[in-house]
Formats: C-alpha cells, structure tokens, sequence
C-alpha cells in the first residue's frame, strides 16, 4: 500500500512541523536519549491545551525490533514497552508517560498491517514530531502517519453515514475505537476532539480517501458521500469485524505486561495519588521494585489520610 499521496503527505508534513515549548522539546530529546529513539512524536491532551502542570504523551521510535529471541516475540506481539519519566528543564519538572516501540513496527501498524487499532486510531489527531535522527526517519514518521491517516479515513467509510459532514465519520470512528480499546473516555471526549481542530478534521478526510483511491461525492452544503463497490466494502467491513473482536483482548494482554513492565509506574502512581488528592505517599525502594505488592499499603495509606480529613 502506499502511504499516501503527495498532496496528504505534504498536508501532514507540514502539520507535525507543529512547534512546541522548548521544555517539552528538551525532555522529548532527553528521553530519546535514555531509550535510545530516533524520533520522537509528541500528542495527547498537553499538546492542544499547550500546559505544562500535567503528564506529556511521548512516542519514542526505534530502530528496527529484533528478530529472534522472546525480546523479538514481545516487541511484535505486545508492543508498546511504556515507561514514566521526569524531567528538570530550568528548574521545572516536565513529566511524561512513554510509548517505545521499533519505528518500522510503528509504521505497519499505522498502514493497518495488523489488528491493533491503536496507531492509526491515535495519530490521525493532532501530533508534532519533535525530533527525528536523520531526514529519512523523518520521511519515514511522516508516510507512517499520513498513512494512519488512510487507515482511519477508510474504517470511517464504512463505520460512519451513507453521506454526511466528514466530523460524522470521524465521529462514529472515534466512538467504535473507543469501545474496542477498552478506553474509558467519557461520554462527548470524541466531540471535544473534533471541536478543537475541526478545520483539521474536516480536511483531512477527503485528502486522505483520494490519496487512498476511494472515490466519494461533495453536495454544496459540504456532504461527503463515500463511493464503495459491494466487494470493497465487504472487505473493509470484515477487516474492520477483525479488529474489533481482537482489539479486546489484545489490550487486556497488554494492560496485564504493563502491570510487571511499566518503569517508574510508582512515581507516576504516586505523583497522580497527589495530584488528585493532595496526599502525599513518599517513593520507596520497596515501592519502587514492587508496584504490585506495595499498591495495598498505600490504598490504605491514602484511605486513613482521606478519612482523617
């Protein structure tokens, strides 16, 4: 499949050129440099509100996964590795939840080479690539996610209406990830979604089905209507069935790894513990080897500390 054509890759291109603060830069690169990426994508809710008193969402790429070995297995079959970080940038700490994970395993999952929705579904909304190795890295970040931005376009086809306003694809997308993924968003995250980068929704779509050879119909009230053959939708339908039944338990899988894998997952524990309630519960090197073991004393750690109030 190509990853998309020029007119979409040029469009995307120029999106993840997106500037962000020099402290979200800096402890981008600083990360990079700790996990060993070449580049580095930023998204997620820091990145459309542009603040900083929260977590940041980072991918960092790598080179390409290994090909023998239970390293190889894990890295194919349960990928992201994700981990917690902190960062002191002028004296302020920036801190950031991780997706590490082989560049060119990144780049199937975006071209819908897999059952995992989570790519595509996740990079069709805004993203900055803060940083890239070499320019083709660059170029390669760049196809992966204008071809995210195909996949997506294309499960909306024959997810969304007959014929309706491209957030109505969208929209419908959104939702049916949501539900695969097992995310608990909250009734309306996906209109919030749309709202704040509507003009970016609504040109992405018909960009995204032409560089994908998918014919549609434009009514002057700005309508899209989606021209698929019997068989094509038949196919994407069923592709779409595939991932839906597998998306389930494929991220139950990976909740369960995250579990026993998650680096600093009691830092972060702990600093959401206090941003939330405002206590307090200190890192210990106990806490620290044993997430699991340690989380019942400080549930009820916290609990005294609540009831006290």
């Amino acid at each position: 499949m190509s990853d998309g054509g020029p007119a979409l890759v040029q469009y995307i291109a120029t999106r993840l050129a997106h500037p962000v603060l020099p402290p979200i830069e800096t402890a981008a690169l600083t990360i990079a440099d700790r996990l060993g990426g070449v580049a580095v994508l930023f998204y997620g809710s820091m990145l459309r509100t542009g603040e900083l008193d929260g977590v940041a969402d980072f991918y960092v790429l790598t080179k390409a996964a290994p090909e023998h070995g239970a390293a190889a297995l894990r890295a194919r079959l349960l990928w992201p590795d994700v981990s917690y970080h902190e960062v002191t940038v002028d004296g302020q700490t920036i801190r950031a939840k991780v997706a590490t994970m082989p560049i060119d395993l990144f780049a199937r999952a975006a071209r819908g080479a897999t059952l995992d929705t989570t790519i595509w579904a996740r990079f069709v909304q805004r993203a900055a690539l803060i940083w890239a190795a070499t320019g083709a890295v660059q170029i390669c970040v760049v196809g992966a996610v204008a071809a995210a931005a195909i996949t997506s376009a294309r499960f909306a086809a024959v997810i969304g209406p007959r014929s309706g306003a491209p957030a109505a694809f969208w929209k419908a997308l959104f939702q049916e990830t949501y539900q695969t993924e097992l995310r608990f968003e909250k009734p309306g995250r996906e209109v919030q979604i749309l709202d704040f980068d509507a003009e970016h929704y609504d040109r992405l779509l018909p960009l995204a089905w032409a560089a994908d050879g998918l014919s549609f119909d434009t009514s002057t009230d700005g309508a899209l209507s989606p021209r698929l053959d019997g068989k094509r939708s038949a196919y994407l339908f069923e592709s779409w069935r595939a991932c839906a039944v597998a998306a389930k338990p494929l991220n139950v899988a990976r909740l369960v790894k995250a579990a026993f894998t998650f680096e600093g997952a009691t830092r972060y524990a702990l600093w959401k513990i206090h941003r939330h309630t405002g206590i307090r519960v200190p890192v210990t090197p106990f806490r620290e080897r044993h997430p699991i073991l340690a989380a019942p004393g400080v549930l009820w750690r916290v609990w005294l500390a609540t009831a006290a109030r």
